[in-house]
């Protein structure tokens, strides 16, 4: 059993998704297992990961949309307000999401449909820098 661990920081430019698909699939690439699993992890509460359609950016933009309604900024339900009216609002986001997903790794690749792409999703409006923490676990070849 193998084990590869890469840490990167992702630039977000405010609220919405950034397609990290192939930032993924680069460290599968490099860790050189061909057969386990992969974990990527975000060290955020005010962004998350999601596993969503990738041929209609439209499918995210709706995403957007939904959470804004049921999660609005400027709720006068939520106390805690330091960072703005965004920000409450963007840890509920990241709670009702996720923060960490697992993948197969089968052949090197993280075996994704034909129509899914892994997204980080900023839920601030302002850019941030986002690390996430990305292992693979596995064999360095594939079994018979």
């Amino acid at each position: 059993m193998h084990t590869w661990a890469k840490t990167l920081t992702i630039a977000t430019s405010g609220r919405g998704t950034l397609d990290i698909s192939a930032r993924v699939q680069g460290v599968v690439d490099a860790s050189g297992i061909r057969l386990g699993l992969c974990n990527v992890f975000i060290h955020h509460t005010s962004a998350s990961l999601i596993v969503c359609e990738n041929a209609d950016p439209e499918v995210r933009r709706d995403l957007e949309r939904f959470a804004a309604r049921l999660v609005p900024d400027g709720d006068p339900l939520f106390r805690h307000t330091e960072e703005g009216p965004d920000d409450m609002p963007a840890h509920v986001r990241s709670v009702l999401t996720q923060t960490a997903i697992t993948f197969p790794v089968s052949g090197g690749r993280v075996p994704l449909g034909t129509w899914q792409g892994i997204y980080l999703w900023e839920h601030r409006h302002g850019a941030h820098g986002r690390k996430l923490t990305i292992t693979v676990q596995g064999q360095t070849r594939d079994l018979p």
